[in-house]
This record gives structure tokens, sequence and C-alpha cells, in this order.
């Protein structure tokens, strides 16, 4: 029997700090964003953060009455000063960058409006 996967190919980070989230995230990873509202209304901002190998996603605007969102995770070139970067652009480290016996590295930080994300570095050759 064969068994597929579905890939990731969307991200959304949802929180009642919109124009935080777009700051922090063009700060930190250099994304750019793109007013793209709903057709009900609200603000939707759309990235195309992955460039040619990575994935899309957005920014929604919530009215805060539904927890913050977000899970993903981002490839970098170095974990350590990602976090250090990632702090000061107003982001805390929830957990230290740590490397697996195989050689991958990762951490997970916190966004400024309350949003987890995850950063990894892979094996290296």
């Amino acid at each position: 029997m064969s068994r597929s996967t579905t890939p990731i190919t969307w991200f959304e980070f949802g929180t009642d700090r919109p124009e935080d989230a777009e700051r922090f995230y063009g700060e930190l990873f250099g994304w750019t964003f793109e007013e793209q509202g709903p057709p009900n209304g609200g603000s939707y901002r759309v990235t195309g953060a992955g460039g040619d190998t990575g994935i899309g996603g957005a920014i929604r605007a919530t009215d805060g009455t539904s927890p913050n969102y977000a899970v993903f995770y981002a490839e970098v070139t170095d974990v350590a000063e990602t976090c250090r970067r990632a702090e000061a652009a107003g982001g805390r480290v929830l957990v230290p960058a740590r490397t697996t016996p195989s050689g991958l590295t990762s951490a997970h930080l916190l966004d400024p409006t309350g949003n987890r994300l995850g950063v990894f570095s892979p094996p290296q050759p």
C-alpha cells in the first residue's frame, strides 16, 4: 500500500496585533507583506516568505476573543544568531538552541504577539 503525505504549503498567524507581527517577521527574516483582505472583511496580510524553496503564508487579524496562534519552522543558517536577533526584535527564546546527535539544531521562540515558532538549521554535510 502506498502512503502519501501532505506537505506544509502555507502558514498563518492569527493575532490581535497584526502590525507588531508584521514588523517582527520583517525585521527577523526580511519578509514583506501585502494586504489582501478576505471578502468578509478584516485584515489578511500575505507574504511569499518562502522565496523559491519555501512556503508562503499570512497574518490574519483576530478580534482578540480567540487566542493568538501559529506553528511552523523556519530554516536558518545560524540558530543561535537567530535567537539573539529575535530577542533584539522584541521576541523571547522559549527553548534555547539544541543540537541532535544527527547535527540538526533547533530552538523555539515566542514573537511579541504571543505566537510560538521554531527555527532550525539542518545537519552540515
